[in-house]
């Protein structure tokens, strides 16, 4: 089943919520095909602006979900009643507790190796069945192509069903739009900070704001030195950008 995509200035945001997004993965694994999911914020929609490259990254990406309200709230205005937030802390959590029966294997692509140990016993905490079968932490420098060969290899030979790929946006979706030909696996996810979230080096915002369409305020609270730039300037950009849209009237679905 095609899944509409709304467009916001310029890229494809899937018309999707968490049960058609769990069905879809359960889709490509019971298929083996082999597919990437880009978890987008504001953030990831402005960067596109800036990049055509990454732009045509989302577009070409087998769903793109709105990870945050904002986009939540765009879908719905442009007449996607059953859009719903899926963001990388959520879908993580949603797909190993949903697929836990079925047995999917697991693998954990980015952050550190401290990072790495503690997101999988917590992991393995709340889902005791998980199969985790693999994970690597990528020095903080390109990979040569040997190495990155390499990488490819070891991952292939530990045969996961799901590579969850945590290195921040932009980084993760262009790994994942070039790896995605080369791995056996049948989709990589781009989660950006859930690693931290979910191994519980980093806190998440509260519920309530995260529904209010607030949680940048407290992502900025807790880094304002790293991240004042891409929330204060991104967004107000983004707001701008997005009138200009509505007045050329080009906020139609994309597909």
């Amino acid at each position: 089943m095609a899944i509409s995509r709304v467009n916001i200035l310029g890229v494809g945001v899937s018309a999707v919520s968490m049960p058609t997004v769990l069905q879809t993965i359960e889709s490509w694994v019971d298929r083996r095909e082999s597919r990437y999911i880009c978890v987008s914020p504001v953030h990831s929609i402005m960067e596109s602006q800036r990049d055509a490259s990454l732009r045509h990254i989302h577009n070409v990406a087998d769903l793109v979900t709105p990870d945050g309200m904002p986009l939540v709230w765009l879908s719905r205005l442009m007449g996607f009643r059953e859009v719903e937030q899926v963001c990388g802390s959520d879908l993580m959590l949603s797909v190993c507790g949903h697929f836990t029966q079925r047995g999917y294997r697991h693998f954990f692509y980015g952050a550190t190796l401290a990072v790495l140990k503690q997101l999988q016993d917590r992991l393995l905490i709340r889902f005791p069945d998980l199969q985790v079968v693999g994970s690597y932490a990528p020095p903080f420098r390109p990979l040569t192509a040997a190495e990155d060969q390499a990488v490819v290899d070891h991952i292939n030979s530990s045969k996961p069903d799901i590579v969850w790929v945590g290195l921040g946006a932009p980084k993760q979706e262009r790994w994942m739009a070039d790896h995605v030909g080369r791995l056996d696996a049948s989709v990589l996810i781009g989660v950006g900070a859930a690693f931290d979230f979910h191994a519980g080096t980093k806190k998440r915002a509260p519920r309530w704001m995260r529904q209010c369409g607030l949680e940048w305020l407290f992502r900025l609270m807790m880094e304002p030195w790293r991240l004042w730039q891409r929330y204060l300037i991104n967004n107000a950009w983004f707001l701008w950008l997005l009138l200009r849209q509505v007045m050329s009237r080009e906020s139609t679905p994309m597909r």
